[in-house]
């Protein structure tokens, strides 16, 4: 049997076995590994860096801020938003609407009286109060805050 010369020891070569992948090119950017793919932690060319984080300053929407004008946070418009509910204020005004309870809870102490003295003007006016309170966005509190959702 003839016996085969030992190799030498060679340190392993960066890249996962591939000669030169992940070494810089000619122009400075990382030579693609294996199928044109980038090394695992390199930049991809095109793509701005991730940060995983939000912009500086961004507060989503519904957030506590620490703000006591705005317990419950901010709209996507800047608007604080209030401690009511506008499904609580249409379910109260469709089922409870000839007695103005739905404006009532949201503040709205007079048009509350006016649905109480005509009976909700006959069922009609709280009906489609009790719509508009379920469907509307823009809709505020006694206090001019913007109802959640």
């Amino acid at each position: 049997m003839s016996e085969q010369p030992q190799q030498p020891h060679q340190p392993p070569q960066p890249g996962y076995g591939y000669p030169n992948a992940g070494a810089p090119g000619p122009y400075g950017a990382a030579q693609p590994g294996p199928y044109g793919y980038p090394q695992p932690g390199q930049p991809q060319p095109g793509y701005p860096p991730q940060a995983g984080y939000p912009a500086p300053g961004y507060v989503p929407p519904g957030t506590y801020t620490g703000d006591p004008q705005a317990p419950y946070g901010y709209d996507p418009y800047g608007r604080p938003y209030s401690d009511k509910s506008k499904i609580v204020a249409g379910v109260l005004q469709l089922t409870l609407g000839t007695l103005g309870v739905g404006r009532f809870y949201i503040g709205h102490v007079g048009i509350g009286l006016a649905q109480l003295f005509t009976c909700g003007g006959l069922g009609i006016w709280a009906l489609i109060d009790g719509i508009m309170l379920l469907t509307g966005n823009n809709t505020t509190d006694g206090n001019g805050r913007v109802l959640r959702g």
